[in-house]
C-alpha cells in the first residue's frame, strides 16, 4: 500500500491531505506553517500514519515557495512529486463541474493526482541542486539584458553628445572609449582636452592600442563636431558607463560561480563546438534532469519548439506555427546555442546551409538546427560521451 501526501503550498503555511492508494482518507486537510516545526509537525504526521509503507508526496511548481519544503522532504527520503499547475488545475475541473478552488481542495486534488497518473516521475536531488545553477543562470541572463540596455543608452547618448566618433572607432564599447567618455563626456570637452592628456589615457587604456595619431584625429573630430553641448546629457553618460562597469563586475563573477559548477557537473556539451560554459549552463540547468525525458521530441516540446497545427472539421491550418510555450530561457538558449554550432562545427553548417537551399528562411532553418542539437545534446547527456567532430 502506499501512503499519497497532497501539499498546496503558499507562502506563509502549506495545505496538506493524506489518504492511501485504496482511496482511503487518512487525515483531513490540515495546514502546516512556512517554517521547521511546520515542516517537522508533517514529517511526524506522515510517519504517525505509516513508518513501512511506501511513501509519495506531491505538490505544485510554484516557483521559490517551494524550494524550502522540497530541500526538507528530499532530505527525509520522500519521494516528491512536482506538478503542473496547468495540470492540477485540468484535473480538478474534470472531477467537479462546480468552480470550486480552495487550498484544501488543492491538496487533495493534489494527493489524486498522484493516486491516477503512475507515469509520474519523482523529483530527484540533480533536479533540487540544479535549481542552484538555475538561479544562476537566469540571474546573468537578467544582468546581461540590463547591461545591453545600457549599451543602447550609451550609443544613444554618443549620438547626441560626439555623432562622429563611432566612426572613427571599432565600437563605442571598449574600455579606452569609456574611459575616455567617462573623463571627457561631450565632444566639446574632448575638443579643449589636451593633446598629451588624451594620448596618454587612450594608451593606457587600449595597453598602447591607440596613439598619439588616435587622439589628433578624435580631438580634431571633436573641434568639428555637430554634437550638442548638454550638461545633463553628459552626466547620464558618465553615470551610465559606471553602471556598465558595475554590471560587468557583477556578471565576471556570476560567470565564476557558473564555472566552477560546471566543473563539477562535467557536463559534455561543453565538448560541442561553439557551445561554451555559460550557454552550456543554461542549457542543462533549464533541462534538469534528463531522465524526465523520453526523447529529444519531449524537450524540444517542454522548450515551446514544437509546431502547432490547427485542425476542426474541414478546416485545416496548413502551416504550422511554433507554439512558443515552456521555458523561453530554454528557447532562447537553445537558438542562440544552435546558431553558434552551425558557425563553429561544419556538420551543422552543412546542414543549415542544406535547408537554406530548400528555401527556408534563415529562423526557421534554423529551427531545424536546433532539433538536430538537442537530439545530440540528449544523447551526450545519457551516454557521458564528448562530442565527436566530423573528420
Amino acid at each position: 500500500m502506499t501512503i499519497l501526501v497532497g501539499i498546496d503550498v503558499a507562502k506563509d503555511k502549506h495545505d496538506c491531505f493524506i489518504m492511501n492508494s485504496e482511496g482511503e482518507v487518512l487525515a483531513n486537510p490540515f495546514t502546516i506553517l512556512n517554517n521547521k516545526e511546520g515542516f517537522d509537525f508533517l514529517y511526524e504526521k506522515i510517519k504517525s500514519i505509516s513508518s513501512s509503507d511506501k511513501i509519495k508526496v506531491g505538490l505544485e511548481a510554484t516557483g521559490h515557495y517551494s524550494y524550502n519544503i522540497i530541500g526538507f522532504l528530499l532530505n527525509k527520503g520522500l519521494a516528491t512529486f512536482i506538478l503542473n499547475p496547468l495540470h492540477t488545475n485540468l484535473y480538478r475541473k474534470s472531477l467537479s463541474l462546480r468552480k470550486t478552488k480552495t487550498d484544501k481542495i488543492d491538496s487533495k486534488t493534489i494527493a489524486m493526482m498522484l493516486l491516477s497518473d503512475v507515469s509520474l516521475k519523482s523529483y530527484s536531488d540533480i533536479s533540487y541542486h540544479n535549481e542552484d545553477l538555475k538561479s544562476l543562470t537566469r540571474y546573468r541572463f537578467s544582468k546581461v539584458e540590463e547591461r545591453a540596455k545600457l549599451k543602447t543608452s550609451l550609443s544613444r547618448l554618443a549620438q547626441i553628445l560626439f555623432p562622429e566618433l563611432e566612426k572613427l572607432i571599432p565600437t563605442l564599447h571598449m574600455t579606452s572609449i569609456y574611459q575616455l567618455l567617462e573623463e571627457f563626456p561631450s565632444a566639446s570637452a574632448i575638443a579643449s582636452a589636451h593633446l598629451t592628456r588624451l594620448t596618454n589615457l587612450l594608451s593606457k587604456a587600449s595597453k598602447c592600442h591607440y596613439n598619439r595619431e588616435t587622439a589628433i584625429k578624435i580631438r580634431e573630430a571633436a573641434k568639428n563636431s555637430i554634437g550638442s553641448n548638454m550638461p545633463a546629457k553628459s552626466l547620464e553618460l558618465k553615470h551610465t558607463i559606471k553602471l556598465i562597469r558595475a554590471l560587468t563586475i557583477d556578471i565576471d563573477e556570476i560567470e565564476a560561480e557558473i564555472s566552477k559548477m560546471m566543473d563539477k557537473i562535467a557536463s559534455p556539451i561543453t565538448t560541442i563546438p561553439g557551445i561554451g560554459r555559460n550557454m552550456g549552463a543554461m542549457i542543462i540547468s533549464e533541462i534538469g534532469d534528463f531522465s524526465r525525458f523520453s526523447s529529444p521530441d519531449k524537450i524540444l516540446a517542454y522548450a515551446g519548439f514544437s509546431p502547432s497545427i490547427y485542425q476542426s472539421g474541414k478546416l485545416d491550418n496548413c502551416y504550422a506555427h511554433m507554439e512558443k510555450r515552456g521555458s523561453r530561457y530554454l528557447r532562447y538558449a537553445l537558438f542562440h546555442a544552435a546558431k553558434l554550432v552551425c558557425h563553429w562545427d561544419k556538420t551543422f553548417a552543412d546542414y543549415l546551409a542544406k535547408k537554406r537551399t530548400e528555401g527556408k528562411h534563415y529562423y526557421v532553418a534554423i529551427s531545424h538546427a536546433v532539433k538536430k542539437l538537442v537530439r545530440v545534446i540528449f544523447h551526450l547527456e545519457k551516454t557521458k560521451q564528448a562530442f565527436l567532430k566530423a573528420s
